[in-house]
């Protein structure tokens, strides 16, 4: 569910009509709804109520500060992959032990940063990574606390690009390793070992695999219980999908996925914690854009908008479905016409849609791509020497920029010359 709907034949943004935002900043732009993110997290707070448990944001699906501060509000944990990442959550008023530090390529200086702003814990990804850490850990007469990211070699048949559990991945450890890399963690003296580490990929649309993975997880707690660690935290990771093209079925509910974890799990008397991002803000944002010319080729039409892949780049990198809507309703009885839908970029691959099926469009029309909320903004670039577009949060029936486009000026005075040239 979200919070753009139809009123009068004008599409809103909560109680705001998405076409007054467009005369205010401009298009392209993105456009969040509070209420939807508000709504999401508190899905998950539902599916895991009973049990001790910390819901962390994945940061990487949207790092809007405002964003951030919005799910900090309502208690929720980061869960960061980089120490700018970190920083922005500290920045947001995010407390270090709400925290967590997830990634294969974490530095010294970026684990030397969040021992000492805080952190509640490390997800460790290797062995030289543990070697690391310890050693940042003890020049600084701390002790780091970790889960080890186990790897259950589990397909969670989702995209090549974001499968992350499976043998043959880069992330974690095999778990037939992980009991002696505990041991060897166990006698690090700047290590604390707190818990699991597991997160099989993104966009699941399916329950079957958590349920695989968390049964493997539960085995090696009893076995690391028994060799002597205290397991006390459970990192079970993301990934639970969204619904891009709303004609499909829907993904499984969180209250499904939280049933999951208590069958599994809930009897180990562990704190869980789960990484949700897309869930959380995929649905919560739109993509709005204008479109410039209606192009007609030789057996096709093209619609060819302001957005462009550095705006978007999911379709392009993925290969991936957004609904497409008009933000002016069409009238009953319109044909919907197929469109090649392209930016201007100048890439055969700056296209968003190919012979999809839209109603009558013309120049000057806006146009909103919708569950464009997480790894939009974040995944832009300024391509073509194309400025990053704002980014708008709403709420009820205010709106304000949370990030402004900035002007050719600026973009360029980022460069410098030499004095030579």
């Amino acid at each position: 569910m979200d919070h753009f709907l139809y009123r009068d034949g004008a599409l809103f943004a909560e109680d705001v009509a998405v076409a007054d935002i467009a005369a205010s900043v401009g298009t392209p732009f993105y456009v969040y709804s509070t209420a939807t993110l508000e709504r999401h997290y508190r899905l998950f707070e539902e599916a895991l109520a009973g049990m001790p448990h910390l819901v962390c944001y994945a940061m990487k699906a949207n790092s809007n500060l405002a964003v951030i501060r919005t799910l900090g509000n309502l208690g929720a944990g980061m869960d960061v992959v980089s120490i700018g990442e970190y920083l922005k959550a500290k920045a947001a008023g995010v407390p270090g032990d709400r925290i967590v530090f997830s990634g294969v390529g974490k530095t010294a200086d970026e684990m030397r940063t969040a021992l000492t702003g805080g952190i509640r814990q490390f997800n460790v990804e290797s062995e030289p990574e543990l070697l690391a850490l310890n050693a940042v850990a003890m020049s600084l007469d701390q002790t780091a606390p970790v889960t080890i990211r186990v790897n259950p070699d589990v397909d969670a048949k989702t995209h090549e690009k974001i499968a992350t559990g499976r043998k043959e991945d880069k992330f974690g450890i095999p778990i037939s390793r992980a009991r002696a890399i505990y041991a060897e963690a166990a006698a690090l003296p700047g290590i604390e070992v707190v818990g699991i580490d597991v997160h099989i990929g993104s966009q699941l649309t399916d329950l079957a695999p958590f349920e695989q993975a968390y049964g493997k997880i539960a085995e090696l707690t009893r076995q690391l219980r028994a060799d002597g660690h205290n397991i006390r935290r459970l990192d079970l990771g993301g990934g639970l999908g969204i619904p891009y093209e709303r004609s499909n079925s829907a993904p499984p509910l969180p209250l499904d996925y939280g049933a999951v974890i208590k069958r599994t799990l809930g009897d180990l008397d562990c704190e869980i914690e789960i990484e949700p991002g897309r869930l959380i803000a995929g649905n919560a944002g739109l993509l709005v854009s204008k479109v410039i010319y209606v192009k007609s080729g030789e057996d096709r039409k093209f619609l060819i908008l302001d957005s462009a892949m550095n705006d978007l780049v999911r379709p392009s990198m993925y290969g991936s479905h957004h609904d497409i809507v008009p933000v002016n309703e069409p009238g009953p009885g319109l044909e919907p016409q197929p469109f090649d839908v392209v930016g201007p970029v100048c890439e055969s691959g700056d296209t968003f849609a190919k012979q999809r099926l839209l109603p009558p469009v013309a120049a000057g029309d806006l146009v909103a791509f919708r569950s464009a909320g997480a790894y939009g903004a974040v995944m832009a670039s300024e391509y073509n020497s194309r400025p990053l577009i704002p980014e708008v949060l709403v709420k009820g029936d205010q709106f304000a920029v949370i990030r402004a486009r900035p002007s050719y000026d600026a973009m360029i005075n980022r460069d410098s010359i030499p004095e030579w040239l």
